[in-house]
């Protein structure tokens, strides 16, 4: 019997095993498929913070508070809306205007890689504010990047002034980290605040590659560069780098930083950018002495607060799940569950086999 069992529980481990691995390249092939889907396969949610808090309070209530508590402040509550309708009914029977509405405040989020591959959603997030957004309200950023590639971060920050050529207040966030493309971004914030400890600045550029002439040499490897043109290749990987190329290639960094300084002087025209244009980061604290932020905050203090006297709603566009993701999805979770059942049937077969 004891020999059976353990010939069993070996089957029964190559057989799973097997079907754990087809599931787990079936949900790696759905996983890359569905990376590929493009922004316009997506749509916008919103979801009214005030609301979240509001039942936030309400479930810390219904724990702490007694019972004659809790029908005491909804009495309260309820007498509290009857009396606003009361007045709101009366102001309409004399012809007094209503107040304004509440202002309103839309929170996006960038979560900025080496590419600003968010680039997409963010301009399907900030289609869809412009849409609705009025002067009076205010549009909140929670930023965090570490930089990356121009032409991303240019792109990026390029959404952004489109909120400022419309005059909407735009407030950024930074509760870790906004440096180099990310500064790119986040200085143009009408009130940019970070974290005491959120690394700000490096307000630099940076290329660096390996070269693997000498290597390729030593194996007697030949590696020839054809271009039209005197600098279509500066530097390069494989083959022996010149003096010339390699002057060109920091003329052409020279130049994109002076492109960034320039840039960041148009929005913070008080920075002293021969100080702090040098690549470095500093923290908040640091940087508000800097002049490179407008104040001390995390972005839950700032939402928190707005909250008293605002409509805050998260706008977020995410992606619909395709046949792709969904198959991904189910194959990593049966892979899981299958993982746990041989897992507790080998447990098994040694506790039979004693």
């Amino acid at each position: 019997m004891t020999e059976f069992l353990a010939e069993y529980g070996l089957f029964l481990a190559k057989t799973l095993t097997l079907i754990i691995g087809i599931l787990l390249v079936v949900a790696g092939v759905g996983a890359a498929v569905s990376r590929r889907r493009e922004a316009r396969d997506g749509h916008i949610e919103v979801k009214h913070i005030n609301s979240h808090f509001e039942e936030m309070q309400q479930e810390i209530e219904d724990e702490i508070l007694d019972e004659s508590r809790l029908k005491q402040l909804h009495k309260e509550q309820k007498k509290r809306d009857k009396q606003d309708a009361k007045e709101r009914k009366k102001a309409a029977k004399k012809g007094i205007e209503p107040e304004p509405e509440r202002k309103r405040i839309y929170v996006l989020d960038f979560d900025g890689d080496l590419h600003a591959s968010q680039v997409d959603w963010l301009r399907e997030e900030i289609n869809a504010v412009l849409m609705m957004a009025r002067k009076e309200d205010e549009i909140v950023l929670r930023l965090e990047s570490g930089g990356g590639l121009v032409h991303g971060y240019g792109l990026a920050a390029s959404q952004l002034e489109r909120i400022r050529r419309r005059e909407i207040p735009l407030t950024i966030c930074v509760d870790k980290v906004a440096a180099s493309g990310g500064y790119m971004m986040a200085c143009i914030a009408d009130k940019l605040l970070t974290a005491p400890f959120a690394l700000v600045g490096s307000i630099g550029v940076v290329a660096q590659m390996p070269n693997f002439h000498r290597l390729l040499q030593k194996h007697d490897v030949d590696y020839e560069v054809f271009t039209a043109g005197e600098y279509k290749r500066t530097v390069t990987l494989f083959g022996e780098n010149t003096e010339h190329g390699r002057k060109k290639f920091i003329e052409e960094l020279e130049d994109t930083h002076g492109l960034f300084k320039e840039f960041v002087a148009e929005y913070r025209p008080d920075l002293d950018l021969e100080k702090i244009a040098t690549g470095e980061v500093w923290f908040g604290k640091r940087a508000l002495a800097l002049g490179l932020v407008d104040g001390i905050s995390t972005s839950d203090d700032y939402l928190f607060d707005a909250c008293e006297n605002a409509d805050v709603y998260r706008v977020s566009y995410e992606l619909k799940k395709g046949l792709q993701e969904r198959l991904s999805n189910f194959s990593v979770q049966t892979a899981d569950r299958l993982a746990d059942r041989l897992v507790q049937k080998l447990y098994a077969s040694r506790f039979w086999s004693r």
